[in-house]
């Protein structure tokens, strides 16, 4: 008959093995991945930076090291398996340009988060190459950007096609008023 500890062993075993699972997805799938220490933020800074992460459309999770190693095996992400000592967290998001902008930002007013590096598909980035993707514009913004390039062309040749016409109109006016004056 099996004791009780067993049980709850058997079960930390499967809950383990479900988050390496779901690290494994997020290290799989994800865009970007940032990596960074955490030690000394307080519960309400922490909380404030996964707000502000899933504002931007990004998580935060506090990792496990030994269980984010295991999930690393078999993905592009492998290379930021040093990174990974002491107390850390990571910071993902689809967006390559949502994470690092939150994190470096979070991490000027909260000198307690230490960005270490990250990476984005196979590429391995160190703390300044995520301070660079930090200072991109995000997709959003860049859709943005690319709607007006499109849009100004259109509206210009909607003035282009309608100004021959206003002059015509001027003109038929001006010489109208002159046969009324005569």
């Amino acid at each position: 008959m099996a004791q009780p500890h067993d049980w709850r062993v058997q079960v930390d075993r499967a809950q383990k093995r479900e988050l390496v699972a779901a690290l494994h997805d997020v290290f799989s799938a994800t865009g970007v991945i940032v990596v960074a220490h955490y030690s000394g933020l307080t519960v309400a800074q922490m909380t404030d930076l996964r707000r502000r992460m899933r504002d931007a459309g990004g998580q935060v999770r506090v990792t496990k090291n030994r269980l984010v190693k295991l999930a690393l095996e078999g993905t592009e992400a492998k290379g930021i398996e040093d990174l990974f000592a002491g107390p850390t967290c990571i910071a993902f998001s689809d967006d390559p340009v949502a994470a690092p902008k939150v994190a470096v930002e979070f991490a000027k007013e909260n000198e307690n988060l230490v960005i270490l590096g990250g990476t984005m598909g196979e590429t391995v980035l160190d703390p300044s190459g995520v301070k660079s993707l930090a200072s991109l514009p995000s997709l959003d913004q860049l859709r943005g950007k690319l709607v007006g390039l499109i849009q100004a062309p259109a509206g210009k040749v909607a003035q282009v096609v309608n100004a021959p016409a206003a002059k015509l109109a001027r003109v038929f006016s001006a010489q109208g008023q002159q046969d009324e004056a005569a």
